[in-house]
Parts: structure tokens; C-alpha cells; sequence
């Protein structure tokens, strides 16, 4: 076994150390139309690293003829292959900014706007990207109106825009998990008018009214009555939005406690003023 080990290391460095070898020779080479000439086959193998490396050392030798635009191309796409979007972005940009014209423009402004939704980090971090990537999309379809890449921009927006309804969502339900029932009302409301077409309105609308009458319920006697009509409001608002909703029946029983509430209330306000 030992045997084994000790032939299996020893290849691996042999193979190692032969790699490095050819690696080195083009990197010391003093030829750079051969650089350029072994980027290109390292990027059509697949080795963007190794490709990048010889790419940028490229860049200020043909920077100003024509090879350069392929050049500068081929590696923002290593960037992007290698997962380095926030380099691939800027290298997309300048690209832009150096080649206005190119045949080449309009995948490239498609793919700076697609690093930014690469970058789109896990729900529970903040969504700067998720929110760029959407208004970058969006210009990009403004900008290009007959691209066949739009149906696709449109499709990476509304997934950006589920994700930061998802983020929202989790936020609202927090608070009313917390048993913060005001805060759960008012960030389930901010829902339902940022995402009006949302699958899920009628669902927010019901945490909504649930929420308000939780609320009022643990209020103090003197701000209960205002507090029982807000449910009974957001009850009427809900039918006028989903009428044909399976939740309305749901929202209405807390419509009826709210209203019995009031009577209830109102009913001992007037007894004790009587016995005054």
C-alpha cells in the first residue's frame, strides 16, 4: 500500500511539475503573437486562468489594433467563467466604454447586467445586487427593444422581484411571529402594494386583518374601538380586492369579532356613564 501511495504522489508531482513546465514557457516567451495565439487555445480548452494570465499580459501590447477587441472579450468571459463577476462586470463595461460599436455590444451589455444577477447573494443578505441586476435588465430591454435576450431579461426581473417579495415576506412573518402585531400589519400591507400581482395577495391581505385585530385585541380599553374598525376596514378593503376569494370567509369571522368587540365596548361605555 505504501508502495502505492508513494508511485501515486510521485505522479502527481511529475504531472504537476510537467504542467508548470509548459505553462512556463509560454509566460517567458517574448513572442506575443504566440501568447495571444496559446490564450486563445487555452480558452477554447477551457483553462480561463491560465488563459486570463496570458490575456492581460496581452492587453497594453495590442491595445490600439485589431486583435485587441477579441482579446479584451475573451477575458471578461474568463472572469465570468471563473466566477469572478464583480471583475467581469467592470471588464464588460469597459469594454463598452472602449468598443460603443461593436457587433459584439449588445451580448456584452446583456452579460454585465447577468454578473450583477450572478451576484445576487442568499435571502437573508442585503439585496443591493438583486435590486441592480432588475434596473439593469430593464435598461437593457429599453435599450435593445428587438433582442431576443429580452424574454430572457424579463424572466431574470420577475425572478429578482420573487426574491425580494420571498425577503419581505420572511420579514412581515417575523413580526407577527414575534408577536409585534402593528409592525406585521404594516410591513404585510407595504407587501400587498409593492407586489400587487402577487400569487400570494390574498394571503397577505388575510395576515393583514389578522394582524390588526391581534393588535387591537392587546391594546389598551380607550384605543380598542379605532383599532376593532381598522379590521373591520381592511375586512371590507379585502372583499372589494379578492371577492371571490376561499380566505374571505376566513377574514370575515374576524370582521364579526371585531364588530361584536365594539357593541361589547361601547355597550359598558354607556352603563358606566349612566351610573355617573
Amino acid at each position: 500500500m505504501k508502495l502505492i501511495k508513494l508511485f501515486t504522489v510521485s505522479a502527481f508531482i511529475l504531472i504537476a511539475t510537467t504542467s508548470c513546465n509548459k505553462y512556463s514557457k509560454v509566460f517567458k516567451s517574448k513572442d506575443y503573437e504566440y501568447k495571444l495565439k496559446m490564450a486563445d487555445e487555452y480558452f477554447a480548452k477551457k483553462k480561463f486562468k491560465v488563459a486570463q494570465q496570458l490575456y492581460e499580459e496581452s492587453f497594453p501590447v495590442f491595445k490600439g489594433t485589431l486583435k485587441f477587441e477579441e482579446l479584451y472579450y475573451k477575458d471578461a468571459y474568463c472572469f465570468f467563467y471563473m466566477k469572478q463577476y464583480a471583475d467581469a462586470e467592470n471588464l464588460f463595461k469597459g469594454f463598452l466604454e472602449v468598443f460603443p460599436n461593436s457587433t459584439k455590444a449588445e451580448e456584452v451589455d446583456y452579460m454585465r447586467s447577468y454578473c450583477f444577477y450572478m451576484q445576487s447573494p442568499k435571502l437573508e443578505l442585503e439585496q443591493v445586487n438583486t435590486v441592480k441586476a432588475m434596473g439593469m435588465m430593464q435598461t437593457f430591454i429599453n435599450t435593445h427593444p428587438g433582442s431576443e435576450r429580452n424574454k430572457e431579461a424579463s424572466d431574470i426581473i420577475d425572478k429578482c422581484r420573487a426574491k425580494l417579495e420571498q425577503k419581505e415576506f420572511r420579514a412581515a412573518e417575523l413580526y407577527y411571529n414575534m408577536g409585534q402585531y402593528r409592525a406585521a400589519a404594516i410591513a404585510f400591507t407595504n407587501l400587498t402594494n409593492n407586489y400587487p400581482e402577487s400569487v400570494k395577495g390574498e394571503q397577505y391581505k388575510l395576515k393583514i386583518v389578522k394582524s390588526y385585530y391581534k393588535f387591537a385585541k392587546q391594546s389598551i380599553l380607550d384605543k380598542q374601538v379605532e383599532r376593532f374598525e381598522q379590521v373591520t376596514q381592511e375586512y371590507e378593503d379585502f372583499v372589494d380586492r379578492y371577492p371571490e376569494s376561499k380566505l374571505l370567509k376566513e377574514a370575515e369571522e374576524y370582521s364579526k369579532l371585531s364588530i361584536n368587540q365594539i357593541k361589547v365596548i361601547k355597550n359598558e361605555q354607556t352603563q358606566t356613564s349612566a351610573k355617573r
